[in-house]
């Protein structure tokens, strides 16, 4: 659990799972997997085991601790939707977003089929509650499927990570999408963002009205190119899908 998260469209991180596998080129240089990898073999670290899968149901009561409305980043150091989290221990993870609804969930997978079918099961011709937010991870036009995967999936709030962005999108669909996010990769291994891909990107949105968050260029450190798109930072959300004011670092980038 990490309140005052430095990840910029998030208040906190929740991660009642960690560790996770590679399956998308997105992945080859995963931030979470290179920091978790350090700490292999370190007794009583929370990472002692790298980045092999690992369930915490110890944290499953974090969010109660925070009183105040927070937008919560559910699983940064991990997925919700691998494979080999089992189907209970998901049902948990959810029981406990829907009792604390005073925060907002924001729910990321690359397993975007997985995401689908186990709302269209929870929710049985509902969609999820407007405060757990559902989004997928693209990286190129690969991801198309990931889209179609979310835009069938029964949420209201449907986002798009697009980070790292490592190649051309081409005619990317928005349709049902209530947010994107687009940015560069960071590391010692951090592969090109073209200035016409986030572009192109940033242009659709806006033609279609959806709210567009640029995180960053990227580069050896996350924050070597800085945020700057075309001589602005570009901090857009779908706060008209926010019944209540957000606490917290994001307050001052909705004003």
């Amino acid at each position: 659990m990490a309140d005052n998260s430095a990840i910029e469209w998030t208040d906190a991180t929740w991660n009642p799972v960690t560790g996770c596998t590679k399956i998308t080129r997105g992945c080859d240089n995963c931030y979470a997997a290179r920091f978790a990898e350090r700490w292999r073999g370190i007794e009583g670290h929370p990472y002692e085991q790298g980045f092999d899968l690992r369930l915490w149901p110890a944290r499953l009561d974090q969010p109660d601790r925070w009183k105040k409305r927070r937008m919560i980043f559910v699983n940064s150091m991990s997925d919700l939707f691998h494979k080999d989290v089992p189907r209970e221990f998901i049902d948990k993870v959810f029981d406990r977003m829907e009792e604390t609804d005073r925060h907002i969930y924001q729910v990321l997978t690359k397993r975007s089929s997985l995401m689908r079918d186990y709302l269209r099961d929870r929710y049985s011709g509902d969609a999820a509650p407007a405060h757990i937010w559902c989004g997928v991870s693209v990286e190129d036009r690969l991801g198309g499927a990931r889209i179609r995967h979310l835009q069938e999936a029964p949420a209201r709030i449907r986002f798009l990570s697009i980070e790292p962005l490592i190649g051309p999108l081409g005619d990317i669909d928005l349709d049902g999408i209530s947010w994107v996010i687009a940015g560069g990769e960071s590391g010692p291994n951090a592969r090109e963002l073209r200035f016409e891909w986030i572009r192109d990107l940033r242009d659709r949105c806006a033609s279609e009205g959806v709210p567009f968050f640029f995180k960053q260029w990227g580069g050896t450190r996350a924050k070597s190119g800085g945020r700057l798109l075309d001589g602005r930072e570009w901090n857009e959300f779908p706060w008209h899908f926010a019944s209540e004011p957000v606490t917290g670092p994001l307050q001052a980038a909705k004003a």
